[in-house]
C-alpha cells in the first residue's frame, strides 16, 4: 500500500503549470526476478541477479547464451507474442487490482509499449507450407489449418495485444500500441500523463511488456556487438558503468502503471504512491542504433522532464539510469547527466536495474518507472551490481553491489532508445 493522501497533507491538485497533477495508484512488476511487486522488490534491494543460461531454444552455435528470461508463465515456450500478452496481462492485474479499481471496467484508456510484432520462425514455416497447396487434398488440409493460421495473423496485428487487454479490463476509447525502442515503457506513461493533463479522462493505464527474447533477436543484437558475451557467468555479464563492461544482457518482462488524477484519487479515497511530476523527449536521426557523440538529445530530453516538472538541477535526490551496460551508451549517459546537472551530479546517486534483470526493452522505461516509485516509497536505493572495476571516466555515485537507505524525494528515470528515442521521467513521492 502507498500512503493514504489526506487534503492536510497534500491540497493542492494541479502543477506549477495549473495542469492536474497525475498520481500513480496501482503498479505491477513481472521481470526475471519473479511475478509481483514484493518478489521484484525484494530480490533488487538484495541486489540478487534474474540473469542465467538460457534453456528455452538451443543456443550451442550463439554467441551469447544468457538472457534475464520470465520462463516460469506459462506461455513462455509460446513465442514472444502469446508471452507479451502475458506479462501484460500479470502485470496490469496487479496494478488494476492495487489501485482498487473493477478488473473488468476499468473506464480510462490503455496505452501499451511492446515489441514491433514479428512472426517466430515456426509461425512462418506454418504459413508457408499450408500456403502451397495445388492438389484437392493439400487445399483441403490447407482449409483445416485456417483456424491456426488465423490464430497467427492476430498474433502478427501489431495491435492486438493491446486490443485484447482493453476489451478485458473495460479500457475506454481507442487503445494504444505503440513502439519507441527501449523508451517505449517510458512513453507509454508519458502518453498516459498527457491524457490526464489535457482532462480527455480522469485515470490511464500504461503498460511496458516485452517476451521477445529469442534466438533470433538474440544475433541481430549481435551482429550490432550489442550484446555481453559472458556466458560462463550469467550473474556477472551485466555490469553497468564499469570499465570491463562489454555490453547489455537481452531480458524479458512488464510493468503497468494505473496513472490517476489527484484530484479523481482524493475523492474515491485511493491511496497514493506517487506523482508523475515531468516528461520530457526528445529524438534525433544521427544513427538508427548509435547515440549522437555530443549527447544532445539526451542532455535536451533530461532538461525538458525538469522544466516540465518544475524542478531545477538540485531538485532530483536520485536518479533511476538507463544504464545498460553497453560502451557508448553508459559514456553517453554519464555526458548528459553530468552536463546538466554539473558537479552537483556527483551528490545524487545513479543506479542501473539493468545490473540485475538485464535489458527488457520495450518494457524496461515502465519496469525503472515502477521502481523508482517503490525507492522513494520504501527509501530504499536498489544497487548497481557487479560494479568491481569502475571506470574512471564515468565519475558517478552508482550505488555500487549493496543497497542504500536513502529518504528519496524525487527520482529522474531516463529511458535511452536506439535511433536517438530519449524519453526522460520525473517523479516525486508527494505533491507539494
Amino acid at each position: 500500500m502507498g500512503f493514504l493522501v489526506e487534503d492536510s497533507i497534500m491540497t493542492n491538485t494541479t502543477d506549477h503549470l495549473g495542469r492536474p497533477l497525475v498520481a500513480v495508484t496501482g503498479i505491477g512488476i513481472v521481470t526475471s526476478l519473479g511475478v509481483g511487486k514484493a518478489d521484484n522488490w525484494d530480490a533488487l534491494t538484495s541486489g540478487r541477479s534474474g540473469i542465467r543460461k538460457i534453456t528455452r531454444f538451443p543456443v550451442d552455435h550463439l554467441n551469447t547464451r544468457i538472457s534475464g528470461m520470465v520462463d516460469f508463465l506459462s506461455s513462455s515456450s509460446r513465442g514472444a507474442s502469446p508471452l507479451t500478452f502475458e506479462l501484460a496481462d500479470t502485470a496490469a492485474i496487479e496494478a488494476i487490482d492495487e489501485a482498487g479499481l473493477s478488473l473488468d471496467d476499468f473506464g480510462g484508456p490503455l496505452f501499451l509499449a511492446s515489441p514491433p510484432v514479428e512472426l517466430d520462425w515456426k509461425d512462418r514455416m506454418t504459413l508457408y507450407h499450408d500456403g502451397k497447396g495445388d492438389t484437392a487434398a493439400q487445399r483441403i488440409a490447407q482449409a483445416a489449418s485456417e483456424l491456426k493460421n488465423l490464430d497467427i495473423f492476430e498474433s502478427a496485428q501489431f495491435g492486438s495485444i493491446a486490443d485484447r487487454l482493453a476489451e478485458k479490463f473495460g479500457a475506454r476509447g481507442l487503445p494504444i500500441t505503440l513502439s519507441t525502442a527501449c523508451a517505449s515503457g517510458a512513453t507509454a506513461i508519458q502518453l498516459g500523463v498527457e491524457a490526464i493533463r489535457r482532462g480527455e479522462c480522469d485515470r490511464a493505464l500504461s503498460i511496458g511488456a516485452d517476451g521477445s527474447a529469442t534466438a533470433e533477436a538474440l544475433i541481430r543484437f549481435s551482429l550490432l556487438s550489442a550484446l555481453s558475451t559472458n556466458n560462463e557467468v550469467p550473474e556477472k555479464a551485466s555490469k553497468p558503468f564499469s570499465k570491463d563492461r562489454d555490453g547489455f544482457v537481452l531480458a524479458e518482462g512488464s510493468a503497468a502503471l494505473v496513472l490517476e488524477s489527484l484530484e479523481s484519487a482524493l475523492a474515491r479515497g485511493a491511496s497514493v504512491i506517487g506523482i508523475l511530476k515531468g516528461c520530457g523527449e526528445k529524438a534525433d536521426d544521427f544513427h538508427r542504433t548509435r547515440s549522437k557523440p555530443d549527447g544532445s538529445p539526451a542532455i535536451a530530453a533530461v532538461r525538458a522532464a525538469l522544466e516540465d516538472a518544475g524542478l531545477d538541477e538540485t531538485g532530483i535526490a536520485y536518479v533511476n539510469a538507463h544504464g545498460t551496460s553497453t560502451p557508448e551508451n553508459d559514456k553517453m549517459e554519464h555526458l548528459s547527466l553530468s552536463t546538466v546537472f554539473g558537479e552537483h551530479i556527483k551528490k545524487i546517486p545513479v543506479s542501473s536495474n539493468k545490473s540485475m534483470i538485464g535489458h527488457t526493452l520495450s518494457a524496461a522505461g515502465a519496469i525503472e518507472a515502477a521502481v523508482s516509485l517503490l525507492t522513494m516509497k520504501h527509501g530504499v536505493i536498489p544497487p548497481t551490481i557487479n560494479y568491481d572495476n569502475p571506470d574512471p571516466a564515468i565519475d558517478l555515485d552508482v550505488v555500487p553491489n549493496v543497497k542504500r537507505s536513502a529518504d528519496v524525494a524525487t527520482v529522474l528515470s531516463n529511458s535511452f532508445g536506439f535511433g536517438g528515442q530519449n524519453t526522460c521521467l520525473v517523479m516525486a513521492r508527494e505533491a507539494n
